[in-house]
């Protein structure tokens, strides 16, 4: 089975009222969670989704709406799934010390506590192939604010690949970079361009015809987006939203 499930599909203001960046996808050996923003149990429940299919955690940077689920998504697995298997969770350089920050802040802190499973983290530097729970996935550098270490991910399930922006503004290298991609997610924050470290439709449909992907789809939708749903010439994801590859 290769699809993809949209749990969370907002910016990071939840605009049109629906979740954070989170995004399923499943592949013949196993299913990898692209991003984890602070909705994603929340999501999982909602759509029927159990924590214990998720391999990997993969994150594209550190701001709250991508990674900002991951210390309760592990404490929900521990207290409520009694899970036993271990989880990756594979990011930008700093992933590990980022996360247990984070948990820190929030209060449940991960150090001296009675886990059940490992905790595995990885670091994915830019421009290398790595080995993600049920994916081949190669790392690229992002146009976005630096201090997050933004990363985009080509992510190979075997038949099929993804490529995931995380969030960005445009770059000339996006097209190579997702070239050959059976599905292209984009981050499409703006219906205007107005930031340089976010994507809008404008600037999406001006640069569509570089893209040599089967599917492009739209995600991190922000306000002036989110009323367009459907109605843009660009497909736009919504939560809930399944992909078959």
């Amino acid at each position: 089975m290769n699809e993809v499930t949209f749990i969370g599909t907002s910016d990071a203001f939840g605009a049109g009222g629906r979740r954070q960046a989170a995004s399923l996808v499943r592949g013949d050996r196993g299913a990898l969670l692209l991003d984890c923003g602070a909705t994603t149990n929340t999501g999982l429940a909602e759509l029927g989704i159990e924590r214990e299919e998720i391999d990997s955690i993969l994150i594209s940077h550190f701001h709250g709406d991508h990674f900002g689920g991951i210390p309760l998504f592990l404490f929900a697995c521990l207290y409520e799934d009694r899970r036993t298997r271990p989880i990756e969770i594979a990011g930008p350089p700093e992933i590990e010390a980022r996360v247990r920050t984070l948990a820190r802040a929030m209060g449940h802190a991960l150090e001296d506590r009675p886990w059940t499973f490992p905790i595995r983290f990885r670091e994915l530097p830019p421009g290398v192939e790595h080995e993600v729970g049920p994916a081949r996935v190669h790392a690229f550098e992002t146009q976005h604010q630096l201090e997050a270490h933004p990363h985009g991910y080509r992510v190979n399930l075997g038949s099929r690949t993804v490529v995931y922006t995380g969030d960005t503004g445009w770059f000339s290298d996006l097209p190579r970079l997702s070239a050959g991609a059976d599905l292209l997610i984009s981050e499409c924050t703006l219906y205007d361009q107005q930031l340089d470290f976010h994507l809008s439709l404008e600037e999406l449909c001006e640069h569509r015809a570089e893209f040599d992907v089967g599917s492009l789809i739209l995600t991190h939708l922000g306000a002036s987006m989110a009323g367009r749903r459907g109605q843009v010439e660009l497909e736009t994801a919504d939560d809930g939203l399944i992909v078959k590859l």
